[in-house]
C-alpha cells in the first residue's frame, strides 16, 4: 500500500472505483476492485475448476498478483512459477525472480534471473539482479550483533511510515490509520487518506495532527527545524475525477496561535511530483526527492537554501548519491545523509544507504547500511535520535520498512560504534583515486522484433556501437565491443556528454558528470555505469508517447505531457533527418465528426509545441484520427475505461529516415 501513498508523495495514479455494494461473485472481479483476499479465494477455486492450461496459467498469474499486493511474496512467487507452468509467458518468470528475491531467496532467485536471461535471449538485463541477491546473502552471513531491531508499539494495522522528530520523546509520522481526516476512501488503496499523527513515546498516545495541517486531501512526510517552529510536510490533491494532482511541499511555521495555513514552496515546477522534505541540522538547507526530468533518472534527491528572507534556487546532488533508479525520504543527522535508493546494490526494493560530506563539499560514494537494517523487502524513512538512547547503547531511531507485510515503523538500537576500517585512517597518495564509467550500448528486445508496440520484454547490448564523447577540452570518437561495452577512464570534476548511434537505430545521447564525487580511502577506485538505449528505426510503425493527456474537450498541452515531448524534441534534433507524423487518437464517445476535428486539434497542437521547441516544421505532420484507429476494438458500449483510455492516445511515426 505505502509503495502506492509513498508515490503519493512522488507520483500520479490512475484510480478506479473501490467502494461497491453488489456482492462479488467472480475472482476476476474481485480482483480488479482490489479485494485481494477475496481474490485469491474465488480465484483458486477457478483454477481448480477450468481443464485448459492455458487458463490455468491466467489464473495463477492472478493469483499471484494478488499476493503480491498483499506483501506476501512468498506466497506469490509459487503462484508465478505454476503461471509459468502453465503457458502463462516470460511475464510469469519475470515476476516468479523478483518475489524470490522480495521474499529473501536468494538462491532461488539467482537461478530464475539466469533463466530469465535465456528466455529474453539477454543475460545482460538481469546481471545486476543476480550479483545483488549474491551480495546480499554474504551480508546475511556476516550481520552486525551489536544492532538490534523490533517493531514499534504504535504501529496499527494500516499503513504507518516515514518518522519524524519534532520534540524529545515526540515523533510525528504518516498513516492512513481510521483516524484519518476525512469521510471519502483513497480509491487506489481502498483506505482512508493519509495524514500526519503525533505519538508520545513516553506514553504511546497517538494523535492527529490535526488543521489546518490535515486535510481531506493526502498529507505526508514531514520534517521540522531543530526547534520545532518550522515546518514542511507534503501535500497531493485530487485536481480531477480520474487522477490524483501533483504532490507539492508546504510548508508552515508555529505562532502563538498555532500553525500558519501552509503555503507551497516557492521553486516548485508544473508536472513534477515533489515529496519526502528533510532540513539539515541547522535549518539551513532543505532536502527533497522529486522526479524533475533534469535529475538523473526516477526519483532523485536535491537539496534547496533556506534562508531568513526565503527560498534559494535547488540543486542536484551529485552521481555519489543519485542513480538512473529511484533515491527517496532522504533525512539528516548532523553531517550524515541517509536516503532509500533502489538504484544502488541492495538486498530488495528499497534500502537505506548513508553518505556524508567532505569539506570541498563532494559526497563520499553511498553505502548501505545493511542488515538487520535492511531486508529483502522495501526499508527506508530512517531517522537518527539525536539524544542518548534510554537502554544501554551508542545509537538509535526509527526507520519504515514492510518486511511484516505491511508498511510499519521499526526502532532500532546499534549498542556500539561501528568499527574504524583501516582504509578509513590511510593517507593514500592521489594517484591511487580513480574514476571509471562501465557505459553500455543498449536496444530493447519486443516479443515481436518487428512490433514496438509488442511485448517490451528487456535491453540487450548492441555491438560495436559508435561513442562519441565529449568533455569541455575534446571531442573523441570511441566504438563498444562486442558486447556493446566499454570502460573509460574519467577526470575529476568533469561534465561528460556521450552521443550514440548504430545502423538501423536513432541516435541517442546521456551525460555523466563527477562534480561533487569525493576521494573515498575505503574505494580509492571508484565505478559507476552509463546505459544508452537506441530506438531502432520502426518505419510506418505507430509509437504510443506515454504520459500525453488532455482535459475534456480541450487540445491544448498540459503541463505534465510537456516532459514527453521535450524528450521528443530533443531526440529530433538528434537525428536530423528524419521526418515524423504524429497522430492523436479519441476513443468511441462522441460523434465521428467531433471526435476527428477534436483529434486534429490535439496532433496540430503537439506539432506546434515541438516547433516552438526548435523543430523544422518540414519535418512534421500533424494527422487526427478520431476514433477510427481503435488500438483495442471493443464494441463501444461494453468497452471499459481502461480500453476507452489506451485507445484515447498520441502516437508518433518514422515516415521517412534517409540513412546519414
Amino acid at each position: 500500500m505505502r509503495i502506492i501513498i509513498w508515490c503519493l508523495l512522488a507520483c500520479t495514479v490512475w484510480l478506479t472505483g473501490c467502494t461497491y455494494t453488489q456482492k462479488i461473485t467472480d475472482g476476476q472481479t474481485a480482483f480488479e476492485r482490489k479485494q485481494f483476499p477475496l481474490a485469491i479465494s474465488l480465484l483458486q477455486k477457478d483454477f481448480r475448476k477450468v481443464k485448459s492450461r492455458v487458463e490455468k496459467g491466467k489464473i495463477a498469474f492472478l493469483i499471484g498478483e494478488s499476493w503480491r499486493m498483499m506483501h506476501r511474496d512468498d506466497e506469490a512467487a509459487k503462484w508465478y512459477r505454476t503461471a509459468w507452468d502453465h503457458l502463462y509467458g516470460v511475464e510469469a518468470l519475470k515476476q516468479y525472480a523478483f518475489a524470490l528475491k522480495r521474499a529473501g531467496q536468494y538462491r532461488q532467485a539467482i537461478e530464475a534471473f539466469k533463466e530469465l536471461g535465456i528466455e529474453i535471449g539477454s543475460p545482460y538485463e538481469y546481471r545486476k539482479e543476480i550479483s545483488a541477491c549474491q551480495i546480499a546473502l554474504g551480508w546475511l552471513e556476516n550481520q552486525d550483533p551489536s544492532i538490534r531491531v523490533r517493531a514499534a508499539e504504535f504501529n496499527s494495522s494500516a499503513a504507518d511510515y516515514a518518522p519524524a522528530l519534532w520534540h524529545p520523546n515526540t515523533l510525528v509520522f504518516t498513516s492512513d490509520r481510521a483516524a484519518s481526516t476525512g469521510d471519502e476512501v483513497y480509491h487506489w488503496t481502498g483506505r482512508d487518506f493519509s495524514d500526519l499523527f503525533v505519538v508520545s513515546l513516553e506514553t504511546g498516545i497517538v494523535e492527529p495532527f490535526g488543521p489546518p495541517i490535515n486535510t481531506p486531501k493526502n498529507e505526508g512526510t514531514a520534517t521540522f527545524s531543530a526547534d520545532g517552529n518550522q515546518m514542511v510536510f507534503v501535500r497531493c490533491a485530487n485536481q480531477s475525477k480520474y487522477a490524483d494532482g501533483y504532490c507539492r511541499l508546504y510548508y508552515t511555521r508555529r505562532t502563538d496561535n498555532g500553525w500558519t495555513p501552509p503555503l507551497p514552496l516557492p521553486f516548485q515546477k508544473s508536472g513534477v511530483n515533489y515529496g519526502q522534505p528533510a532540513f539539515s541540522a541547522d535549518g539551513s538547507w532543505l532536502y527533497f526527492s522529486c522526479n524533475d526530468p533534469e535529475g538523473w533518472g526516477g526519483y532523485d534527491i536535491w537539496r534547496v537554501p533556506h534562508q531568513a528572507n526565503g527560498w534559494g534556487a535547488p540543486t542536484l546532488l551529485s552521481r555519489a548519491i543519485n542513480t538512473p533508479g529511484n533515491e527517496q525520504f532522504p533525512t539528516v543527522h548532523g553531517d550524515t545523509l541517509y536516503f532509500a535508493s533502489d538504484g544502488l546494490i541492495g538486498m530488495g526494493g528499497l534500502d537505506i544507504f548513508r553518505s556524508w560530506r567532505m569539506p570541498d563539499g563532494s559526497w563520499v560514494p553511498a553505502r548501505n547500511l545493511l542488515p538487520p537494517i535492511n531486508s529483502s523487502s522495501d526499508d527506508f524513512a530512517l531517522v537518527v535520535d539525536p539524544h542518548p538512547p534510554t537502554e544501554e547503547g551508542w545509537q538509535h531511531g526509527w526507520f519504515s520498512s514492510n518486511r511484516n507485510g505491511n508498511d510499519d515503523i521499526f526502532y532500532f538500537v546499534r549498542t556500539a560504534a561501528p568499527p574504524l576500517a583501516q582504509e578509513d585512517q590511510a593517507e593514500l597518495p592521489d594517484s591511487a583515486y580513480q574514476l571509471w564509467l562501465d557505459l553500455y550500448v543498449l536496444q530493447k528486445i519486443f516479443s515481436d522484433p518487428n512490433d514496438p508496440t509488442s511485448q517490451y520484454l528487456g535491453r540487450k547490448p548492441i555491438p560495436q556501437a559508435i561513442l562519441v564523447m565529449h568533455t569541455p577540452n575534446a571531442v573523441d570518437t570511441l566504438h563498444t565491443d562486442t558486447e556493446g561495452y566499454i570502460a573509460l577512464p574519467l577526470d575529476w570534476n568533469t561534465e561528460y556528454t556521450f552521443t550514440a548511434s548504430a545502423p538501423g537505430f536513432l541516435t541517442n545521447q546521456a551525460t555523466f558528470s563527477t562534480y561533487g564525487i569525493a576521494r573515498d580511502p575505503t574505494r580509492p577506485i571508484q565505478r559507476f555505469e552509463l546505459e544508452l538505449v537506441l530506438e531502432r528505426i520502426f518505419l510506418n510503425r505507430e509509437i504510443v508517447l506515454e504520459d500525453i493527456y488532455y482535459d475534456f474537450d480541450r487540445w491544448e498541452i498540459r503541463d505534465d505531457a510537456k516532459p514527453t515531448l521535450d524528450r521528443l524534441a530533443q531526440q529530433l534534433k538528434l537525428n536530423p533527418n528524419i521526418r515524423i507524423m504524429l497522430a492523436s487518437h479519441t476513443d468511441c464517445r462522441g460523434s465521428d465528426r467531433y471526435n476527428l476535428e477534436l483529434s486534429q486539434k490535439r496532433a496540430q497542437a503537439a506539432v506546434d509545441y515541438l516547433i516552438a521547441k526548435g523543430v523544422d516544421p518540414d519535418r512534421l505532420i500533424a494527422r487526427g484520427f478520431g476514433e477510427s484507429q481503435p488500438r483495442v476494438p471493443c464494441i463501444c458500449t461494453r468497452c471499459t475505461e481502461e480500453e476507452h483510455q489506451l485507445n484515447r492516445r498520441t502516437t508518433f511515426a518514422i515516415i521517412d529516415a534517409p540513412e546519414n
